[in-house]
């Protein structure tokens, strides 16, 4: 194991009307007039959106507001946001809604503690000294952001998506209430369940030895994900499975089963470029992306493999053909996305296998040149996983 430092300062507040501490909260903290950033029109006809307001009129605390946040959020309303903020004199925001909703948020709590472009740290150019306070109310089983320290964003000049990890992204707090999940269309479900499954597995490919402990803490975080999606998908008012979705997404990433370990995380830099250039929901994009990926390395360290197959999908153990479990396990992922109603190939994200060479040549690298820690991928290797994930699960290659 790695040596580590772990820094969570969100408080979480869960369970059946955590939304209707939102004033209380936002007072104990300083704010006295919040900016609420939202996505859609849910969060108002779910009621949600009128609970928040009469908990912050009760505390005294004033509000304004920017709606309209779009998946794969983009740099146009963090601007609009954080223009609003000074007019208004906001000094607290807080996101209600999924993943892009709260790093939207995030990232107009960066920019009203900064002078010049708030994409100054996202590409680079200055790194983040403070943020505004910020808190958070997920309806969205998924990202994670409401305890990451990970923000993404689109820049719209040039659809360049890029990711920002500070401290200073993690949220003072977040109010989960699942019954704020029971709306969700069963696509966004979907879709939220291997962007939650996605963040452990980044996590869970490593070459560092000695990480047992946070090996069983992965895999059983990922069985508890894997027994409680089809029951959400069934009944989306079933309280106990959307419970256990919506805290699981969380612990996917908050880093939590990630410390004292080298992560990869080249699919989703990969994938980060599909859906920039096609629009492409983030979930479904992994779930064409991972299985891919994991054809594509797996030789790499094939006992990691069979054990992810045994320990989380309960395939028996072949010591004398390792590569069989491994392989039957990697199968089991792909079987499993699918099952949820997720895309399988590009074609089916509506991405062209003729822009292979551009996607490929857009993924954010190292400094030596190339993406992801468990197998280092250059350009020939990433153009190799699209296209294997532009086949029907990849087999073809491996015949």
């Amino acid at each position: 194991m790695e040596n580590f430092t772990f820094y969570s300062p969100t408080r979480f507040v869960f369970g059946r009307g955590a939304e209707l501490r939102a004033g209380e909260l936002v007072r104990s903290l300083g704010g006295t007039r919040a900016l609420i950033v939202y996505g859609g029109g849910s969060v108002k006809r779910s009621g949600l959106y009128d609970r928040v307001v009469a908990s912050l009129q009760a505390a005294g605390v004033g509000h304004c507001e920017i709606g309209g946040v779009l998946p794969n959020p983009r740099s146009g309303l963090v601007y609009a946001g954080i223009d609003l903020a000074r007019r208004e004199g906001a000094d607290f925001v807080l996101s209600m809604g999924g993943g892009s909703a709260i790093d939207t948020g995030k990232a107009i709590a960066l920019g009203m503690r900064y002078a010049g472009d708030f994409w100054d740290f996202f590409c680079g150019k200055a790194t983040p000294a403070a943020a505004a306070p910020h808190g958070v109310i997920p309806t969205l089983p998924a990202a994670g952001s409401e305890g990451s320290n990970s923000c993404v964003i689109t820049q719209e000049d040039g659809m360049l998506k890029r990711g920002l990890n500070i401290d200073l992204n993690r949220p003072l707090f977040a109010l989960m209430n699942p019954e704020l999940t029971f709306t969700l269309p069963p696509y966004q479900t979907a879709c939220g369940i291997v962007d939650m499954l996605s963040h452990v597995l980044e996590r869970y490919f490593t070459d560092t030895p000695d990480v047992d402990l946070t090996d069983r803490m992965a895999e059983a975080l990922m069985r508890s994900i894997v027994a409680a999606a089809p029951a959400a998908m069934r009944d989306p008012a079933d309280y106990e499975a959307r419970a256990t979705l919506l805290w699981a997404g969380t612990l996917a990433h908050n880093d939590s089963v990630g410390v004292g370990r080298e992560q990869d995380w080249s699919s989703h830099r990969i994938g980060h470029e599909l859906s920039a250039r096609y629009d492409c929901a983030h979930g479904a994009v992994l779930s064409v992306l991972f299985p891919a990926w994991m054809r594509y390395v797996y030789r790499h360290d094939v006992m990691r493999f069979a054990q992810y197959a045994s320990r989380v999908w309960g395939v028996e153990m072949n010591f004398a053909h390792p590569e069989t479990t491994a392989l039957a396990g990697i199968a089991r992922t792909a079987a499993f996305f699918a099952s949820l109603g997720m895309p399988r190939t590009l074609a089916q994200l509506g991405a062209d296998e003729a822009d292979i060479p551009t996607l490929a040549a857009g993924v954010v690298r190292a400094p030596d040149g190339t993406c992801g820690r468990f197998v280092r991928l250059d350009t020939e290797a990433i153009e190799a996983i699209l296209r294997l994930a532009a086949q029907s699960d990849g087999e073809e290659a491996f015949k």
